[in-house]
């Protein structure tokens, strides 16, 4: 990779990157690229390697590279009109009809969608939406969050403190105050190794039963958790595992946010991943495969639920006091329709289900005799690889070798890029929607020879 040149320099000298070691990039010691284009499954560079996106972005270009359906879309929308406001009862036909659009896919107890432009805002409106309706109910001291270890709701104050990976709270000030965390249903992590899967997730429910004994149930508003856990791992949750949590908060009158940043609009086989794991939430958070990231837009879908309370809020209290100036911006509805409609027309979920399927099976095939891979675990179009020291005692490396950030380097050398995820040697795979059987076995292949060459 060229790093004299005039743009490597601007880019040292002048541009702030996210979740990156400044100093080693302002030094030029990095392994960022300066990507060009991309189609289907694969990005390029200005230096012309051609990569298979095994990570697809950051979990978000679910449809692929190169649509030209969306960018058509986007341009018509910002020629028409590139933006007007949504308050006070303002909107577009591409926000009006996106709203719709994803109302016919989410579950039937869902009533209206809130948009903003990522998934940290959209869980910071999340939070506001909770505290406001439990003051609407009379019940001003029910106002804490709990979230789970290893999950990650965003980067912001409050999202950052949801978000239970201690490198998106050091140094920050964070976790703040009304945010708690609980067990991360995070089987092969169990500190007793004795425990079947039911036992475990009897562990996980009695430790928020007694977390919400302990702070008591009515200051607590919600629970917040993804489907599958996401930078946290790529962690399934253990079978009925969301059914024992729902019973637990329908209980104690606690509402639950489904954050489906990640699992919404396809990745696991299947529309929404809280339908996929047969459980009912109060709230539900999009972003990524709303648009596939090919512009910025988030949601907030709220449920009849709360949205009565919410309207009787404004009844008694005037206009909701809540809004970006982006919200439900054209360009990012326009972009949303036309991927919502691409999901559709090239049968993108049933295609992540079957080609989920097919990688996790070759992944399992290929490493379970490993000796030093631990888990190989997966749900539609998500998959992981956990390594350790010892498989059988499952003694894990000590994380300053960086084994897994290793593998991702020498999978990179060979085309593919996956992703070295925080708190753990652990390989993530998230490709696009569309990926294909010769793709996947070019990714599994590639595999084997970077673990090959790196143990």
């Amino acid at each position: 990779m060229r790093t004299n040149d005039q743009l490597a320099e601007w880019d040292r000298n002048n541009f702030f990157h996210p979740s990156t070691h400044l100093a080693q990039h302002a030094r030029g010691e990095t392994t960022g690229r300066i990507v060009t284009g991309g189609s289907g499954v694969f990005i390029e560079d200005r230096d012309g390697n051609r990569l298979l996106d095994a990570f697809a972005g950051l979990y978000c270009v679910n449809v692929g590279y190169g649509r030209s359906e969306i960018a058509d879309a986007i341009a018509e929308q910002a020629h028409e009109l590139a933006y007007y406001h949504a308050y006070v009862g303002h909107g577009t036909e591409a926000s009006i009809t996106l709203a719709k659009m994803i109302l016919d896919r989410a579950p039937q107890n869902m009533s209206k969608v809130y948009f903003g432009l990522g998934g940290s805002d959209a869980n910071e409106t999340n939070l506001k939406l909770v505290w406001y309706y439990n003051n609407i109910r009379g019940l001003p001291q029910k106002k804490k969050i709990i979230s789970r270890w290893r999950g990650y709701h965003g980067s912001g104050l409050a999202t950052g403190s949801l978000t239970g990976l201690t490198l998106f709270h050091n140094k920050f000030d964070l976790p703040l105050d009304r945010i708690l965390h609980t067990e991360a249903p995070y089987y092969y992590r169990r500190d007793d190794l004795s425990m079947s899967e039911p036992d475990f997730v009897a562990h996980c429910v009695s430790q928020l039963e007694a977390m919400i004994e302990r702070e008591g149930s009515e200051t607590i508003a919600a629970f917040i958790g993804e489907p599958v856990l996401g930078t946290g791992g790529l962690v399934p949750p253990p079978e009925g595992y969301w059914q024992a949590i729902q019973a637990v908060l329908r209980k104690h009158d606690i509402l639950m946010i489904a954050d489906e940043v990640v699992t919404g609009f396809g990745r696991l086989g299947s529309m929404f991943g809280s339908t996929h794991y047969g459980f009912e939430a109060d709230i539900i958070t999009i972003a990524k495969g709303l648009t596939s990231a090919y512009a910025p837009l988030s949601g907030s879908i709220i449920s009849d639920r709360v949205w009565k309370v919410l309207e009787k809020g404004t009844d008694e209290n005037g206009a909701i006091g809540h809004g970006w100036t982006y919200s439900a911006h054209p360009i990012g509805a326009a972009a949303g329709i036309a991927n919502l409609r691409l999901i559709d027309d090239l049968g993108l979920v049933g295609n992540a289900g079957e080609m989920g399927r097919y990688l996790n099976a070759a992944m399992k095939s290929a490493f379970r005799d490993h000796p030093n891979v631990g888990d190989i675990r997966g749900e539609g179009l998500l998959c992981a690889l956990e390594f350790v020291e010892e498989h059988d005692s499952r003694r894990f490396f000590d994380p300053s070798k960086g084994m897994g950030a290793k593998v991702a380097a020498a999978l990179l050398k060979r085309g593919v890029i996956a992703r070295a995820m925080p708190q753990g040697d652990i390989l993530g795979f998230a490709p696009p929607l569309c990926l294909n059987r010769a793709e996947a076995d070019q990714i599994v292949e590639k595999t084997v020879e970077a673990v090959d060459e790196v143990f």
